[in-house]
């Protein structure tokens, strides 16, 4: 019969009968266990008197079986400290650890990444704290798919104010983040022809056509997205207040065209307002979706005002795509947790919110001005003033990144962003500014600097 044995707190599957006797047994049972963790590094085995009797076998087989697995490495036995289970890698562990410690760069000016070090914690503190105290019972049960009406009320009013969105809270959808409303308005869409920015984030065209989308390059020029190459296209995705990856804004007349084409065609236009409340030369433009509320799906997060860790965002949808998007929400994760929703929106009803857009706001200008000074009058910087990146010209991309990566400094590449890569593309360096952290920013900025002026 088989033996379990629980000396120092975890069973030790033992076969006392097994051919190759008990004390091959043992060194067995030992051996998983410190394999898969249930034997802690520096945890202390019991001494081989004690297990011996515990286990009705003789001390001797005990000290050989721990002897052995010393000798493997296993444990470890030191006078004064008795047997004590050895700190062990993880198997294939410590290559791939030094790979990954190799790339880690000094310097990351990579875009997509807000400052997280100015996450406002207090007033998210206390705002957490007002939502537990205030919440009725039924806000720790399953939820509405569309999300909690304290935070869809408080989103109608703000993006009514801060964005120009007709935003009534029974067509807001709250998510959890811009990439679950892609996937979710993709999965609706059953299928269909979706256009796509071209350079856009590859990520956001992969997400399209892992939920079944079919994916269309549209031409962007410095005039923004080009709709006369939308034809029979069920829906497009665009950024009009700050195109990534090349920073330029939608132009009035592509405006109207584009929302020309949806209402003509039934089309759809998907506006990711990824980063709209950073404009830094003027008012940020309104959103798209005020002027055509029954063609925009309206997509926004707190992604890069507050922090991705929080996954929240929110979709606002024309009539007639609530009840599907709703739908298909309930089926992917049933609703976003409550408590984050309910902190967000007194977050908002507080005005704490705004108050934080506008301290980053100066934020990111200040770091946008530091980049131009230092690059000087004779780098191309495209782009608006606007949002947490940049886009800067260069002749041969590879070498900069190499020069780049000889430095410790980490950039995004214009050529990662086309939908079809190859020769007589525009090159370019897409430098974010929402990160590294103050201290290490003027640092960075002179290493690329130093990148950009080496000779080619």
């Amino acid at each position: 019969m088989d033996d379990f044995w629980s000396g120092v707190g975890v069973d030790l599957h033992l076969e006392p009968d097994a051919a190759d006797g008990r004390r091959a047994g043992l060194e067995r049972a030992l051996r998983d266990a410190v394999r898969d963790g249930r034997l802690a590094p520096g945890t202390r085995l019991p001494a081989t008197r004690r297990l011996a009797a515990e286990l009705g076998i003789s001390r001797g087989t005990v000290k050989a079986a721990y002897d052995q697995l010393v000798a493997e490495g296993y444990l470890t036995a030191r006078q004064g400290s008795g047997t004590r289970v050895a700190s062990l890698p993880s198997v294939g562990s410590e290559e791939p650890q030094e790979r990954v410690r190799a790339r880690a760069p000094r310097f990351d000016l990579r875009p997509g990444s807000p400052d997280v070090g100015a996450f406002p914690a207090a007033a998210w503190l206390r705002a957490l704290r007002r939502a537990i105290a205030t919440a009725p019972s039924l806000a720790y049960d399953y939820g509405d798919p569309r999300g909690r009406i304290e935070l869809r009320t408080a989103l109608s009013g703000y993006l009514g104010r801060a964005r120009g969105v007709l935003a009534p809270p029974d067509r807001i959808v709250v998510i959890s983040g811009y990439v679950q409303g892609l996937a979710l308005l993709t999965r609706v869409l059953d299928g269909a022809a979706v256009a796509m920015e071209d350079p856009g984030l590859p990520f956001h065209r992969e997400v399209v056509r892992r939920n079944g989308g079919t994916v269309r390059p549209v031409a962007v020029d410095a005039q923004g997205v080009r709709p006369v190459e939308l034809g029979d296209a069920a829906a497009v995705v665009v950024t009009p207040a700050h195109q990534y990856p090349t920073g330029v804004t939608l132009h009035p007349e592509r405006r109207r065209a584009l929302t020309d084409w949806a209402r003509a065609r039934d089309g759809l236009i998907v506006e990711d307002d990824y980063d709209g409340e950073f404009r830094y030369d003027r008012q940020p433009v309104g959103a798209l979706q005020g002027m055509a509320p029954g063609q925009v799906v309206y997509l926004g997060t707190a992604s890069k005002t507050l922090g991705p860790a929080l996954r929240l965002g929110w979709m606002v949808l024309p009539p007639h795509l609530v009840d599907a998007v709703a739908d298909a929400k309930l089926h992917s994760d049933h609703h976003t947790e409550t408590i984050g929703q309910l902190a967000l929106a007194d977050l908002i009803d507080s005005h704490a919110y705004d108050r934080h857009v506008r301290a980053c706001r100066l934020r990111y200008r200040r770091r946008r001005d530091q980049l131009l000074d230092r690059l000087g009058p004779h780098r191309s910087v495209r782009g608006i003033a606007a949002g947490l990146h940049a886009l800067i010209e260069v002749p041969e991309e590879a070498e900069a990144l190499a020069r780049a990566e000889a430095e410790g400094l980490a950039l995004g590449a214009l050529g990662d962003h086309w939908h079809t890569p190859g020769p007589g593309r525009p090159q370019g360096l897409v430098v974010g500014y929402g990160t590294p952290r103050e201290r290490a920013y003027p640092e960075a900025l002179e290493v690329l600097a130093k990148v950009l002026d080496a000779p080619s």
